[in-house]
């Protein structure tokens, strides 16, 4: 009897490109001076925050998708909400573009 496999699709791992700046420390090389470690830590900053950036963007469209359910949910929901989450509906995904379109801006 085969197994049941689950209603969802396994979720594929978040592979990046990663700078040579990044590579496995050598014991052989000497110590990196102040500026350089100065200049890799700026670099780390930049891709976490790089990251936070598109957690944001995923959480915007996500969260423009549950305005629209309510928006277009009728009675069940009170008008001043729905009028509330019409607005987000529109507005949201714009945000995110915008916000897209700036980091992709960035070097």
């Amino acid at each position: 009897m085969p197994k049941s496999t689950p209603s969802s699709p396994p979720s594929k791992p978040d592979l990046r490109l990663v700078a040579a700046q990044s590579e496995v420390y050598d014991l052989m090389r000497a110590p990196e001076t102040t500026s350089e470690r100065v200049r890799r830590l700026q670099m780390e900053a930049r891709a976490l925050a790089l990251e936070q950036v598109e957690a944001l963007e995923k959480v915007l469209f996500k969260a423009a998708a549950m305005a629209r359910e309510i928006a277009e949910g009728g009675e069940a929901y009170p008008v001043g909400v729905r009028e509330i989450a019409s607005r987000l509906m529109s507005d949201l995904p714009q945000k995110a573009e915008t916000i897209k379109t700036i980091v992709s801006r960035i070097p």
